[in-house]
């Protein structure tokens, strides 16, 4: 159980790094930029948005699974929902009259962003219990088809900014893939490795020993 709170924990962790790379304005990651350009055409909030599109994926990962992992299903599915409203309480909320007014701040305020939400990200993969819906379908889906695991999350990124960069051009609205986007490809899975690696050489309490 302490597990699993410990692992919430780190997905709203997660999500306040998504929210600050969002209030940054120099672009987001490929995932978030179609969650900011579907979020921007339909009115609805982006962290509402960013639930919507995870629980798409949960319902693929429940059919791919042939729906036989009806906790992991139930766990993800609050996962995301948390993630939304902490990514909804932080841009909508708390960020909402800061203002960043030089570049070199926005720049630096993506930078934390990208660094937490890794931190984040990488501490609930250390603690194998909760799961990022995209990961598993990818994982399932290169059990299935003998295709990388890698290849295939590349393939999601290269799908993701390609469907926000239409959304932008068929609506003339913000352009949500600049210098941010090919930041995070970089830094977030550096930070995530060094946060997994950090992790497995420490020494861990009995309380994250037990679920």
């Amino acid at each position: 159980m302490k597990k699993l709170l410990y692992s919430l924990f780190f997905y709203a962790l997660t999500g306040l790094g998504i929210s600050l790379t969002i209030k940054a304005n120099i672009g987001v990651s490929s995932f978030n930029s179609l969650n900011l350009s579907l979020s921007l055409i339909s009115g609805i909030k982006v962290g509402t948005v960013t639930s919507l599109v995870n629980g798409a994926f949960i319902i693929l990962y429940m059919i791919l699974t042939g729906l036989k992992q009806r906790k992991e299903y139930i766990s993800q599915g609050v996962s995301v929902y948390a993630l939304g409203l902490v990514i909804n309480f932080f841009v909508y909320t708390v960020f909402v009259n800061v203002n960043l007014n030089s570049y070199l701040s926005q720049v630096i305020c993506f930078i934390m962003g990208v660094c937490i939400s890794g931190f984040g990200t990488g501490m609930v993969l250390n603690l194998r219990v909760l799961a990022f819906p995209i990961e598993s379908v990818c994982r399932i889906v290169s059990e299935k088809t003998k295709v990388s695991f890698m290849k295939l999350r590349y393939i999601v990124d290269i799908i993701c900014i390609s469907a926000s960069l239409v959304i932008t051009s068929l609506t003339n609205s913000d352009l949500f893939i600049r210098e941010g986007t090919v930041l995070s490809l970089f830094l977030l899975s550096f930070v995530i490795g060094i946060t997994k690696k950090t992790y497995e050489k420490m020494p861990h309490p009995k309380s994250l020993e037990s679920i």
